[in-house]
């Protein structure tokens, strides 16, 4: 089941309340040797300190060698691209890139990418990532949602992108939020074809 490993993996992180399940899907692409495109909205750092213990520096560079040792990942195994970066490889579709998680995802940043904003790198790269056809997935955390979120999804999941509402299951028995999180990302990763061991797979 394994991708094509020399294929960086896009992960943007949006405002929406959610960031155990972009840190955990980080550490596990990291875990599985894949480079990682990182970006983060300013209002992915409120929830950050909000959500998480961490203090993830607001700068490209130095939260890249943060994350980079907080994952023990290998030089430039994560790339952090500021919010303006427009000659990161995720800006053109000549740029050498993958796959494409929005983890967790606003609404707002729904409703941009639905209409082709493009007003700054996540946005951007969303777009790139829809006209190239490479796989997109969003990773939504609202309740309830509104016809316009709705109409949204509908409208962007008709151009192929996967629509994964932070949903997890119950059957797994989870005992813990991290059983609930590791549900999650496990649907992530197999989406991005990415051998996991966080759930077992259906029928196994």
């Amino acid at each position: 089941m394994n991708s094509n490993n020399h294929e960086p993996i896009t992960l943007a992180i949006t405002g929406a309340s959610g960031a155990p399940y972009a840190l955990r899907l980080l550490e596990c692409l990291v875990a599985a040797e894949r480079t990682v495109y990182v970006m983060v909205s300013q209002a992915a750092q409120v929830v950050f300190a909000t959500e998480t213990d961490l203090k993830l520096p607001s700068a490209p560079q130095k939260a890249q060698a943060y994350l980079t040792e907080l994952f023990k990942a290998k030089e430039g195994q994560i790339q952090v691209f500021g919010r303006e970066q427009w000659f990161a490889p995720v800006a053109s579709g000549s740029g050498r890139n993958g796959p494409m998680v929005v983890c967790p995802c606003s609404t707002g940043t729904l409703s941009a990418i639905a209409t082709g904003a493009s007003n700054n790198l996540i946005e951007r790269a969303a777009d790139v990532a829809i006209k190239e056809k490479r796989s997109l997935i969003m990773v939504l955390r609202e309740t309830p949602f509104s016809p316009i979120h709705l109409e949204n999804m509908l409208k962007l999941a008709n151009m192929g992108v996967t629509i994964m509402p932070a949903s997890p299951g119950f059957y797994h028995e989870p005992t813990s939020i991290d059983d609930l999180v590791d549900f999650m990302v496990a649907r992530i990763l197999n989406h991005l074809n990415i051998d996991q061991a966080l759930m077992p797979y259906w029928g196994d």
